[in-house]
C-alpha cells in the first residue's frame, strides 16, 4: 500500500470510530507501561495533543523503521493548539514550554503544569486559564509532552534529555503537577533517576469510572482541571507569600465546585 493510501485509509477509518462511544482512557492503559519493559531502542511512545501534532506525529511514523510505534489520540474534536510548523517544531523536540499558555511567558515559575495527552492537556489548559483569572499572582508554566520517552535520561533511551535540558523544561527545584494519559506509575517510572524526584505530583488513570464524559471521568480519577487548580495553589503557597494568603481559600471553593459535580 502506498503512503498515500494509507493516510486516506487512516483518515477514513478515524472518521468511522469518531461515531462510537469513546472510553477517554484506553482500554488497556497498562499498554504504556507493557511497553517500558521493551528494550529502549525499538520503542517509541507519542502523545500528541492536538490534530498538527497527530499529523507530525504519523509523518514520522511512517517513515521509520525497526521501531514500535504507539501513538495515543483522539477521535474526537478537539482545541488546535497549534499551528502547523509550531507543531512540527514541538514533536521535533519531544516537550516544549508553551510560554503563550504561561505567566510572564513560564519565566521563574512558581509551579509547572505538564501534560501528555490530548485530554489531559484540555485539563491542564483549562486550569491555567482558571488560576490566571482567579489566582493572577501565582506564577505558572506550561509545558507539555508529545514523547513520553524524553523523560528518561538520555543515558537510558536515545530521546531521553540530559539533566539540563530537563531542567530548562521543569526547573530544577519547582513542583511539578503532571497530568497524564495512562496510569501516574508510567510517569514515575520514566523520572525515577531525576533529581528532586518528590517535586513530581503525577494525576493520571487510577481505576475509577468507565464510558462517560471526558470531564467525568477527570475528576473521577482526581485529574481533573479543578484538582489541579487545587494542587497548584497549595505547592504555589511555599515559594509565593501572595499566594500563600489566597490558597486556602482557592481550594475551598473548587472543592465545593466537585462536590457540586
Amino acid at each position: 500500500m502506498a503512503q498515500t493510501d494509507l493516510v486516506v485509509h487512516l483518515l477514513i477509518e478515524f472518521r468511522r470510530l469518531a461515531a462510537r462511544p469513546q472510553r477517554i482512557f484506553a482500554p488497556g492503559p497498562g499498554f504504556i507501561n507493557n511497553l517500558l519493559t521493551k528494550k529502549a531502542h525499538h520503542v517509541r511512545i507519542y502523545l500528541p495533543p492536538d490534530a498538527n501534532c497527530l499529523l507530525s506525529t504519523v509523518d514520522h511514523c511512517l517513515t521509520s523503521t525497526d521501531k514500535i510505534n504507539l501513538v495515543i489520540a483522539s477521535k474526537q474534536r478537539m482545541p488546535q493548539w497549534l499551528k502547523i510548523q509550531e507543531a512540527v517544531d514541538h514533536c521535533r523536540r519531544g516537550a516544549t514550554v508553551w510560554r503563550w499558555a504561561s505567566i510572564d511567558e513560564g519565566e521563574d515559575p512558581d509551579v509547572v503544569l505538564c501534560a501528555a495527552g490530548v485530554y489531559p492537556t484540555n485539563e491542564v489548559m483549562a486550569a491555567a486559564a482558571l488560576l490566571r483569572e482567579e489566582l493572577p499572582a501565582l506564577r505558572v508554566r506550561v509545558v507539555n509532552v508529545t514523547d513520553l520517552l524524553i523523560l528518561e535520561l538520555e543515558s537510558f533511551h536515545p530521546h531521553g534529555l540530559t539533566q539540563e535540558d530537563f531542567a530548562d523544561l521543569f526547573t530544577s527545584d519547582r513542583p511539578v503537577i503532571f497530568n497524564f494519559h495512562g496510569y501516574p506509575s508510567a510517569v514515575k517510572q520514566l523520572i525515577f533517576s531525576r533529581p528532586a524526584l518528590t517535586r513530581f505530583q503525577v494525576n493520571g488513570y487510577i481505576e475509577e469510572g468507565t464510558t462517560t464524559t471526558p470531564f467525568d471521568l477527570f475528576v473521577q480519577n482526581r485529574a481533573s482541571r479543578y484538582h489541579v487548580v487545587m494542587q497548584a495553589a497549595r505547592v504555589g503557597a511555599e515559594f509565593n507569600a501572595e499566594v500563600a494568603a489566597q490558597a486556602e481559600s482557592i481550594v475551598s471553593r473548587y472543592e465545593r465546585k466537585l462536590t457540586e459535580h
